[in-house]
């Protein structure tokens, strides 16, 4: 299908050479305390863990100030994440917006935000090992906040099939299962993820969402530090590490590690959770 229908006007390259210019001035975020982070993982004690089959997702709970470290094990595998306050499923991982206040793709440093009317942190990244990857000759990279979840819904446009072990569908039977509920009562609260350990980009011609080999390998990790009580849920991707196909079961998949950890550091004693957003929510009446 032809895109581009209209001519160019005279003076399109003119409209094009504007500046561009970044929408939120990155300074008036919350700063990030490296000192401070660093020394709550130095004191980490082991509080509970959960593996994640291939396939399939699990949830788990992370209280205010532990950490919560998710590893590649057995092979290259990626991991779609949702993150909820864990006394209220209306407050979770808002991607669009993380987006918009750090990039494409995050790493150590960058925070998860929460859903409006709440918008504050629901966690801080505060170790990647695959922080080395930076961005490849396609553009792409790793951990994104662009793509949504692989769904049986999409998968039944493209293919006419109905395949069960989607992300979507995953992360629905795990939360059901935490609540005690059936997949179709709770699905509505699965939401945008964070793409653990994913390659992804966008191409240079035709600017469509790409997805390649995640560079993640057994042992790799990233760490999530819980910004106030945090139910988690993830799912192991039916496409493994992505670098082939996904929504099937023709893939290899490995299992994903789930660490939640409490730190001794003695800062925590001063650190406290931070409050919802203070916006009026009068909206001008």
């Amino acid at each position: 299908m032809q895109k581009h229908a209209h001519t160019e006007p005279s003076d399109a390259k003119e409209r094009r050479s504007k500046p561009a210019i970044i929408s939120y001035g990155v300074n008036q975020l919350p700063r990030y305390d490296r000192a401070f982070y660093d020394a709550v993982l130095a004191e980490l004690v082991p509080v509970h863990s959960v593996t994640v089959p291939p396939r399939d997702a699990k949830t788990f709970e992370v209280p205010a100030g532990h950490v919560v470290r998710i590893s590649s094990v057995d092979g290259p595998q990626v991991g779609d994440l949702n993150l909820w306050n864990m006394h209220n499923l209306e407050e979770r991982f808002f991607s669009g917006k993380t987006r918009q206040l750090h990039a494409t793709h995050v790493s150590t440093g960058d925070r998860l935000w929460s859903n409006m009317p709440y918008l504050r942190p629901l966690a801080t990244i505060v170790c990647d090992t695959l922080d080395w990857y930076g961005f490849d000759e396609d553009g792409g990279g790793i951990h994104d906040v662009i793509g949504t979840r692989c769904d049986p819904y999409t998968n039944h446009v493209l293919n006419g099939v109905d395949y069960h072990f989607c992300c979507h569908s995953n992360l629905s039977r795990a939360l059901a299962d935490h609540l005690n509920l059936k997949p179709q009562d709770v699905e509505h609260h699965i939401h945008d993820v964070l793409n653990v350990f994913m390659c992804t980009g966008f191409t240079r011609d035709t600017q469509q969402y790409f997805m390649k080999a995640s560079p993640v390998r057994p042992g790799d990790y990233l760490e999530l530090f819980a910004e106030t009580d945090l139910l988690g849920a993830l799912s192991a991707c039916p496409g493994g590490d992505c670098g082939s196909s996904h929504s099937d079961d023709s893939t290899p998949c490995y299992p994903l590690q789930v660490d939640v950890y409490r730190s001794n550091a003695s800062v925590m004693q001063e650190w406290s959770e931070g409050a919802v957003n203070g916006y009026s929510r009068t909206h001008g009446r």
